[in-house]
């Protein structure tokens, strides 16, 4: 695995596993993250379906009082965070967080930040087919009655299922991703949460915790930026198992 810790951020071991920290933030941006794929090209990335991955894991914050974005899963990095590569449409199936403001809707009547399960594959040719709309979708998707037709099909056709999670984020939790070929499955503490459609691979596996925001919604507000911290925060993992 790969370790990364920008300036106000640490990585320590506990009696139960792996702290990713967030120590202090200002105006700039700082992350906590282990992966397997930095510097690697996408199509070295080293997971396919179908596999288990199974952790323990939990928060120092609930919802209402951590800050920035956080998870863990399974992604393409398409924003080269790790490394040069082509941006690329993303791909992901993780328990993801993200706090105001943030606001990244992507299916239908889930919120666009807190604590959720989802997937997500933009790479796939079906989802090209929206392509030669984009400059007009934002505008028509603000009109209720055209966002209501259209966007089953942009989701459908983007791999997009999500679901929040009504759990204790500072509770120890089992979450499970049991990636297939069609189908992925979400559970914590042994029940399913989510049945999604599979992203294809390959993909990289990432946990991290930082203290970015974005902004991408449907109907064209797009935004990005850090948050300043005047608290330590962080993600506790163990247990971390991929069969």
């Amino acid at each position: 695995m790969n370790v990364h810790r920008l300036p106000g951020s640490a990585i320590m071991r506990t009696a139960h596993g792996l702290r990713l920290m967030i120590l202090h933030a200002e105006e700039r941006y700082t992350n906590a993250q282990i992966d397997d794929y930095a510097n690697l090209p996408r199509r070295a990335f080293r997971w396919r379906p179908p596999l288990r991955l199974r952790l323990r894991a939990r928060f120092s914050h609930e919802p209402d009082s951590l800050r920035g974005t956080a998870g863990f899963g399974f992604w393409n990095d398409p924003f080269l965070m790790t490394g040069w590569r082509m941006p690329a449409p993303p791909s992901v199936a993780w328990f993801f967080f993200a706090s105001p403001p943030s606001d990244m809707p992507l299916a239908a009547s889930v919120p666009g930040q807190g604590w959720k399960a989802g997937t997500l594959d933009a790479t796939q040719l079906r989802a090209w087919r929206w392509a030669a709309l984009a400059p007009a979708l934002p505008g028509l998707l603000r009109r209720a009655q055209w966002r209501r037709q259209l966007w089953p099909a942009i989701q459908r056709d983007l791999g997009v299922a999500e679901t929040r999670l009504r759990i204790s984020m500072t509770h120890w939790h089992e979450y499970v991703i049991d990636w297939g070929y069609k189908t992925t499955l979400f559970a914590v503490d042994g029940q399913t949460i989510l049945r999604a459609p599979s992203p294809r691979g390959p993909l990289g596996l990432v946990i991290w915790i930082d203290n970015q925001w974005m902004v991408a919604t449907p109907e064209g507000r797009f935004g990005h930026g850090v948050l300043a911290l005047d608290h330590a925060q962080w993600l506790e993992v163990a247990d971390v198992t991929i069969e």
